[in-house]
């Protein structure tokens, strides 16, 4: 299939690119940017005209909901969500059932995925087994099998040596960790401690579980880094507070490797939109006040924060229609990633490239050597690379209603929200995973 994608606005992070040219597709790669030749004879063509058409986006942060809690979601409408929300490579955490602990499971997951042709799925292995954080998981024999990193998803490793000899083990062998810092005490709560949660009788989240957690993990990072020279790569997963964010700061500039990221729900949110028992904002993190996410916003904007995630985790009607303390924690959110960038961009004066910036190229420096072979294309548009892209309309918004959206789970707190832009059309390796002919793309 040969694909011409005319009359579009260029925007490339990686690059630097914001121009009007074309992009001309063969062989599931791109063959040119601009400068299209003559001979050049597309199949299908797709006019851009009034749209951007950018890298495919990069998500570190999705829950598909297989194996196991097929109830939730299945990953045909979890896959089909991504590509609606432009997202053409995902990072999907280890918390299934069972735990992503063994090859078997990973590669499983894998083959049902690609046999779907629709974005890249890069799984998290966990870091113990089954996340219980007692015993380290064969990460070699995981990482042959596909998986790009170790994680405990929600769950804290309590025991700090075992934490310490993971973090050794990956540093000797190039491995990255990925660590939500929460301690499991203080962290037992369901909405972030202040005064509304105390007005509202629910059980806090005090900042103190993200920074002593931090504190804890910079320490052992730093004993491993004396140790071997080179010190464990760690991506701390969804900062939620101001406090956490000057920790990693500070650790940034003495030279740690280590990088962060922050949810959508945590850059748009606080914990007054809970009002009166919203379960919808029962989220992990739970969100913060005003200065918190103020703080978060900045840091993103500066470069603090490397990524922006949609934490997206299905939840069903049974779970999440119940009193909020009861109610179980996650969100859909997968497809609206764009619109929230964008609308985070706009509220704070900055620019679509910088919105853009946060959803491809620092997700994908985060990944980094990981990702292999895909290194040199995902989360950019480069000549010769694999043709991920997403081409979207900046000017038409639309309403985040239940019926449209993909996902399996229908809860989300940005219900009845309206967003300032639409995915027109998503391409995965130069195959159209997504197309929206209502929103005015014409194709030939």
């Amino acid at each position: 299939m040969k694909i011409l994608i005319q009359n579009g606005r260029v925007m490339d992070p990686a690059t630097g690119r914001d121009e009007m040219t074309d992009v001309a597709i063969a062989a599931g790669r791109i063959i040119a940017i601009g400068n299209v030749g003559a001979d050049f004879h597309a199949n299908r063509t797709i006019d851009a005209t009034g749209c951007v058409v950018a890298p495919g986006l990069v998500d570190l942060a999705v829950r598909l909901r297989e194996p196991g809690q097929e109830h939730a979601a299945m990953l045909e409408s979890e896959m089909a969500a991504a590509v609606a929300g432009g997202v053409t490579s995902l990072v999907c955490p280890p918390d299934t059932d069972p735990v992503l602990d063994e090859p078997g499971l990973v590669d499983m997951l894998k083959f049902r995925a690609e046999k779907l042709h629709l974005a890249r799925v890069f799984p998290l292995g966990a870091l113990t087994r089954g996340l219980k954080g007692e015993v380290l998981t064969e990460m070699a024999e995981l990482t042959e099998s596909g998986c790009i990193g170790f994680g405990q998803a929600e769950v804290p490793i309590l025991n700090t040596q075992v934490l310490q000899r993971a973090l050794q083990y990956a540093a000797t062998f190039g491995y990255t960790v990925w660590l939500r810092p929460q301690d499991a005490w203080l962290g037992k709560g369901v909405a972030a401690s202040g005064p509304l949660a105390t007005r509202l009788g629910l059980a806090g989240v005090p900042v103190a579980a993200e920074t002593i957690a931090l504190h804890t993990l910079f320490e052992l990072m730093r004993a491993v880094q004396g140790k071997a020279g080179t010190g464990a790569r760690v991506h701390l997963c969804r900062i939620s507070s101001a406090a956490g964010l000057a920790l990693v700061r500070q650790a940034k500039a003495e030279g740690l490797p280590v990088t962060c990221d922050v949810s959508v729900h945590n850059l748009l949110l606080t914990d007054v939109d809970i009002g009166y028992y919203d379960s919808r904002l029962r989220l992990q993190p739970p969100v913060r006040q005003q200065r918190d996410r103020d703080a978060l916003r900045a840091g993103l904007a500066d470069g603090s924060i490397d990524a922006l995630v949609s934490d997206h985790n299905p939840v069903d009607s049974d779970a999440k229609t119940l009193p909020f303390a009861e109610a179980e924690p996650g969100a859909t959110a997968v497809e609206l990633l764009l619109g929230l960038a964008c609308k985070w961009a706009q509220q704070d004066g900055l620019g679509l490239m910088q919105a853009l910036t946060v959803l491809t190229q620092g997700p994908q420096a985060v990944l980094g050597a990981s990702l292999g072979t895909l290194q040199a294309s995902v989360g950019k548009l480069a000549v010769g690379g694999v043709a991920d892209v997403c081409v979207f309309d900046p000017n038409q918004p639309w309403a985040v209603e239940a019926p449209v959206l993909r996902s399996q789970g229908k809860h989300t707190p940005f219900g009845g929200h309206e967003l300032p832009v639409s995915v027109r059309a998503t391409l995965v390796g130069g195959q159209v995973a997504h197309w929206s002919v209502e929103n005015g793309v014409v194709s030939a």
